[in-house]
Protein backbone atom coordinates (compact mmCIF):
# COMPACT_ATOMS: atom_id res chain seq x y z
CA UNK A 1 0.00 0.00 0.00
CA UNK A 2 2.85 2.41 0.81
CA UNK A 3 4.49 1.59 -2.50
CA UNK A 4 1.29 2.34 -4.34
CA UNK A 5 0.86 5.62 -2.46
CA UNK A 6 4.45 6.63 -3.26
CA UNK A 7 3.96 5.89 -6.92
CA UNK A 8 0.79 7.92 -7.02
CA UNK A 9 2.52 10.84 -5.28
CA UNK A 10 5.31 10.69 -7.82
CA UNK A 11 2.74 10.70 -10.61
CA UNK A 12 1.04 13.70 -9.00
CA UNK A 13 4.36 15.61 -8.65
CA UNK A 14 5.33 14.80 -12.18
CA UNK A 15 2.00 16.02 -13.40
CA UNK A 16 2.40 19.25 -11.41
CA UNK A 17 5.89 19.79 -12.73
CA UNK A 18 4.75 19.23 -16.24
CA UNK A 19 2.00 21.70 -15.68
CA UNK A 20 4.32 24.44 -14.50
CA UNK A 21 6.87 23.72 -17.21
CA UNK A 22 4.44 24.29 -20.07
CA UNK A 23 5.12 27.13 -22.45
CA UNK A 24 3.95 30.60 -21.74
CA UNK A 25 0.48 29.89 -22.95
CA UNK A 26 0.18 27.27 -20.18
CA UNK A 27 0.75 29.97 -17.60
CA UNK A 28 -2.68 31.09 -18.40
CA UNK A 29 -3.89 28.29 -16.08
CA UNK A 30 -4.43 29.62 -12.66
CA UNK A 31 -2.97 28.09 -9.50
CA UNK A 32 -6.34 26.77 -8.37
CA UNK A 33 -6.56 24.52 -11.42
CA UNK A 34 -3.22 22.91 -10.53
CA UNK A 35 -4.39 22.59 -6.95
CA UNK A 36 -7.62 20.99 -8.16
CA UNK A 37 -5.71 18.47 -10.24
CA UNK A 38 -3.60 17.49 -7.25
CA UNK A 39 -6.71 17.15 -5.12
CA UNK A 40 -8.28 14.90 -7.73
CA UNK A 41 -5.16 12.73 -7.74
CA UNK A 42 -5.24 12.57 -3.96
CA UNK A 43 -8.92 11.65 -4.07
CA UNK A 44 -8.19 8.85 -6.48
CA UNK A 45 -5.37 7.73 -4.25
CA UNK A 46 -7.63 7.67 -1.23
CA UNK A 47 -10.22 5.67 -3.11
CA UNK A 48 -7.60 3.19 -4.19
CA UNK A 49 -6.35 2.89 -0.63
CA UNK A 50 -9.90 2.36 0.62
CA UNK A 51 -10.48 -0.26 -2.04
CA UNK A 52 -7.26 -1.98 -1.07
CA UNK A 53 -8.19 -1.91 2.62
CA UNK A 54 -11.63 -3.34 1.84
CA UNK A 55 -10.26 -6.20 -0.23
CA UNK A 56 -9.48 -8.44 2.76
CA UNK A 57 -12.95 -7.78 4.15
CA UNK A 58 -14.51 -8.63 0.81
CA UNK A 59 -12.43 -11.76 0.51
CA UNK A 60 -13.33 -12.72 4.04
CA UNK A 61 -16.97 -12.03 3.32
CA UNK A 62 -16.77 -14.17 0.20
CA UNK A 63 -15.08 -16.97 2.11
CA UNK A 64 -17.61 -16.60 4.88
CA UNK A 65 -20.43 -16.88 2.34
CA UNK A 66 -18.92 -20.16 1.14
CA UNK A 67 -18.12 -21.46 4.60
CA UNK A 68 -21.51 -20.81 6.15
CA UNK A 69 -23.35 -23.34 3.95
CA UNK A 70 -20.57 -25.85 4.58
CA UNK A 71 -20.82 -25.31 8.31
CA UNK A 72 -24.59 -25.76 8.13
CA UNK A 73 -24.12 -28.93 6.07
CA UNK A 74 -21.59 -30.31 8.56
CA UNK A 75 -23.93 -29.44 11.42
CA UNK A 76 -26.85 -31.15 9.64
CA UNK A 77 -24.68 -34.21 9.03
CA UNK A 78 -23.68 -34.29 12.69
CA UNK A 79 -27.32 -34.06 13.68
CA UNK A 80 -28.20 -36.87 11.27
CA UNK A 81 -25.34 -39.00 12.60
CA UNK A 82 -26.51 -38.46 16.17
CA UNK A 83 -30.06 -39.30 15.15
CA UNK A 84 -28.82 -42.48 13.43
CA UNK A 85 -26.81 -43.41 16.50
CA UNK A 86 -29.89 -42.93 18.64
CA UNK A 87 -31.95 -45.06 16.23
CA UNK A 88 -29.21 -47.72 16.19
CA UNK A 89 -29.07 -47.77 19.97
CA UNK A 90 -32.85 -48.12 20.08
CA UNK A 91 -32.75 -50.91 17.50
CA UNK A 92 -30.08 -52.69 19.48
CA UNK A 93 -32.18 -52.34 22.58
CA UNK A 94 -35.23 -53.62 20.71
CA UNK A 95 -33.19 -56.53 19.31
CA UNK A 96 -31.94 -57.44 22.75
CA UNK A 97 -35.48 -57.28 24.10
CA UNK A 98 -36.73 -59.41 21.21
CA UNK A 99 -33.90 -61.87 21.76
CA UNK A 100 -34.83 -62.16 25.43
CA UNK A 101 -38.49 -62.52 24.54
CA UNK A 102 -37.65 -65.19 21.97
CA UNK A 103 -35.47 -67.05 24.46
CA UNK A 104 -38.27 -66.89 27.04
CA UNK A 105 -40.80 -68.11 24.48
CA UNK A 106 -38.54 -70.97 23.40
CA UNK A 107 -37.96 -71.95 27.01
CA UNK A 108 -41.70 -71.87 27.72
CA UNK A 109 -42.39 -73.95 24.61
CA UNK A 110 -39.74 -76.46 25.66
CA UNK A 111 -41.30 -76.68 29.11
CA UNK A 112 -44.76 -77.06 27.60
CA UNK A 113 -43.50 -79.77 25.21
CA UNK A 114 -41.93 -81.63 28.10
CA UNK A 115 -45.15 -81.29 30.07
CA UNK A 116 -47.21 -82.50 27.11
CA UNK A 117 -44.80 -85.37 26.51
CA UNK A 118 -45.01 -86.29 30.17
CA UNK A 119 -48.83 -86.34 29.98
CA UNK A 120 -48.91 -88.19 26.65
CA UNK A 121 -46.22 -90.73 27.46
CA UNK A 122 -48.52 -92.81 29.64
CA UNK A 123 -51.03 -92.85 26.79
CA UNK A 124 -48.56 -93.96 24.10
CA UNK A 125 -48.36 -97.62 23.03
CA UNK A 126 -45.66 -99.57 24.85
CA UNK A 127 -43.56 -102.46 23.63
CA UNK A 128 -43.82 -105.61 25.74
CA UNK A 129 -42.44 -109.13 25.46
CA UNK A 130 -44.55 -112.04 26.69
CA UNK A 131 -43.67 -115.71 26.12
CA UNK A 132 -41.09 -114.72 23.50
CA UNK A 133 -43.42 -112.50 21.48
CA UNK A 134 -42.94 -108.73 21.09
CA UNK A 135 -45.92 -106.46 20.50
CA UNK A 136 -47.33 -103.00 21.26
CA UNK A 137 -49.98 -102.44 23.88
CA UNK A 138 -51.80 -99.45 25.30
CA UNK A 139 -50.82 -98.44 28.83
CA UNK A 140 -54.27 -99.24 30.21
CA UNK A 141 -54.22 -102.58 28.41
CA UNK A 142 -50.89 -103.44 30.01
CA UNK A 143 -52.04 -102.29 33.43
CA UNK A 144 -55.17 -104.46 33.26
CA UNK A 145 -53.17 -107.51 32.21
CA UNK A 146 -50.58 -107.06 34.94
CA UNK A 147 -53.30 -106.56 37.54
CA UNK A 148 -54.91 -109.87 36.57
CA UNK A 149 -51.52 -111.59 36.69
CA UNK A 150 -51.00 -110.17 40.16
CA UNK A 151 -54.22 -111.85 41.28
CA UNK A 152 -52.97 -115.19 39.94
CA UNK A 153 -49.69 -114.83 41.85
CA UNK A 154 -51.60 -114.06 45.03
CA UNK A 155 -53.79 -117.13 44.55
CA UNK A 156 -56.95 -115.03 44.12
CA UNK A 157 -58.17 -117.25 41.28
CA UNK A 158 -61.79 -116.20 41.24
CA UNK A 159 -60.88 -112.52 40.91
CA UNK A 160 -58.19 -113.38 38.34
CA UNK A 161 -60.70 -115.32 36.22
CA UNK A 162 -63.08 -112.37 36.26
CA UNK A 163 -60.22 -109.97 35.40
CA UNK A 164 -59.04 -112.07 32.45
CA UNK A 165 -62.62 -112.41 31.21
CA UNK A 166 -63.03 -108.63 31.32
CA UNK A 167 -59.72 -108.23 29.48
CA UNK A 168 -60.86 -110.51 26.65
CA UNK A 169 -64.01 -108.46 26.21
CA UNK A 170 -62.11 -105.16 26.27
CA UNK A 171 -59.17 -106.21 24.06
CA UNK A 172 -60.24 -109.12 21.82
CA UNK A 173 -57.33 -108.51 19.39
CA UNK A 174 -54.65 -107.87 22.00
CA UNK A 175 -51.15 -109.26 21.70
CA UNK A 176 -51.74 -110.58 25.21
CA UNK A 177 -54.56 -112.81 23.96
CA UNK A 178 -52.72 -116.19 23.97
CA UNK A 179 -51.27 -115.54 27.42
CA UNK A 180 -54.63 -114.33 28.72
CA UNK A 181 -56.41 -117.48 27.53
CA UNK A 182 -53.73 -119.69 29.07
CA UNK A 183 -53.81 -117.94 32.44
CA UNK A 184 -57.58 -117.71 32.37
CA UNK A 185 -57.66 -121.54 32.16
CA UNK A 186 -55.21 -121.76 35.06
CA UNK A 187 -57.27 -119.32 37.16
CA UNK A 188 -60.44 -121.31 36.43
CA UNK A 189 -58.65 -124.56 37.30
CA UNK A 190 -57.39 -123.02 40.54
CA UNK A 191 -60.98 -121.97 41.28
CA UNK A 192 -62.08 -125.57 40.52
CA UNK A 193 -64.14 -124.48 37.55
CA UNK A 194 -62.79 -127.46 35.57
CA UNK A 195 -65.31 -127.37 32.77
CA UNK A 196 -64.60 -123.69 32.06
CA UNK A 197 -60.88 -124.29 32.39
CA UNK A 198 -61.00 -127.18 29.89
CA UNK A 199 -62.85 -124.92 27.41
CA UNK A 200 -60.23 -122.18 27.84
CA UNK A 201 -57.33 -124.59 27.29
CA UNK A 202 -58.98 -126.10 24.21
CA UNK A 203 -59.43 -122.64 22.71
CA UNK A 204 -55.84 -121.77 23.51
CA UNK A 205 -54.49 -124.95 21.85
CA UNK A 206 -56.67 -124.51 18.79
CA UNK A 207 -55.33 -121.00 18.22
CA UNK A 208 -51.74 -121.41 19.44
CA UNK A 209 -50.48 -124.91 18.77
CA UNK A 210 -46.89 -123.64 18.42
CA UNK A 211 -46.97 -121.45 21.49
CA UNK A 212 -44.24 -122.11 24.08
CA UNK A 213 -46.91 -122.89 26.66
CA UNK A 214 -48.87 -125.27 24.42
CA UNK A 215 -47.44 -128.43 26.10
CA UNK A 216 -48.37 -127.11 29.54
CA UNK A 217 -51.84 -126.20 28.30
CA UNK A 218 -52.35 -129.75 26.98
CA UNK A 219 -51.25 -131.20 30.32
CA UNK A 220 -53.64 -128.84 32.13
CA UNK A 221 -56.44 -129.89 29.77
CA UNK A 222 -55.82 -133.54 30.61
CA UNK A 223 -55.91 -132.73 34.33
CA UNK A 224 -59.25 -130.90 33.86
CA UNK A 225 -60.70 -133.94 32.09
CA UNK A 226 -59.47 -136.26 34.82
CA UNK A 227 -60.97 -133.97 37.50
CA UNK A 228 -64.24 -134.08 35.56
CA UNK A 229 -64.08 -137.91 35.90
CA UNK A 230 -63.44 -138.41 32.20
CA UNK A 231 -60.27 -140.43 32.71
CA UNK A 232 -60.41 -141.99 29.27
CA UNK A 233 -60.42 -138.57 27.61
CA UNK A 234 -57.74 -137.38 30.00
CA UNK A 235 -55.53 -140.37 29.16
CA UNK A 236 -55.95 -139.61 25.46
CA UNK A 237 -54.91 -136.00 25.99
CA UNK A 238 -51.80 -137.14 27.87
CA UNK A 239 -50.86 -139.51 25.07
CA UNK A 240 -51.37 -136.74 22.50
CA UNK A 241 -49.12 -134.48 24.58
CA UNK A 242 -46.31 -137.09 24.66
CA UNK A 243 -46.66 -137.61 20.92
CA UNK A 244 -46.93 -133.95 19.92
CA UNK A 245 -44.35 -132.48 22.29
CA UNK A 246 -42.09 -135.41 23.17
CA UNK A 247 -39.12 -133.32 24.33
CA UNK A 248 -41.05 -130.99 26.61
CA UNK A 249 -41.09 -131.05 30.39
CA UNK A 250 -44.86 -131.38 30.17
CA UNK A 251 -44.41 -134.65 28.23
CA UNK A 252 -42.30 -136.06 31.06
CA UNK A 253 -45.01 -135.04 33.55
CA UNK A 254 -47.62 -136.65 31.30
CA UNK A 255 -45.74 -139.98 31.38
CA UNK A 256 -45.71 -139.89 35.17
CA UNK A 257 -49.41 -139.07 35.25
CA UNK A 258 -50.22 -141.94 32.86
CA UNK A 259 -48.35 -144.37 35.03
CA UNK A 260 -50.33 -143.21 38.06
CA UNK A 261 -53.59 -143.78 36.26
CA UNK A 262 -52.95 -147.47 35.70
Amino acid sequence: MLLLRSRLLLVACAAAAALFSLPARAALFEDDEARRAILELRDRLDKLEDAQRKQPDQVQALVQQQLDPLRRSVLDLNNQIEALRADLAKLRGDNEELARALADTQRKLADQNQSVDARLRPLEPQKVTVDGSDFQVAPEERAQYEAAMGMVRRGDFAAAADAFGSFLRAYPASGYLPSVRYWLGNAQFGNRAYKDAAASFKTFLAENAQHPRAPEAMLALANCQIELKDVKLGRRSLQDLIKTYPNSDAAQAAKQRLSSLK
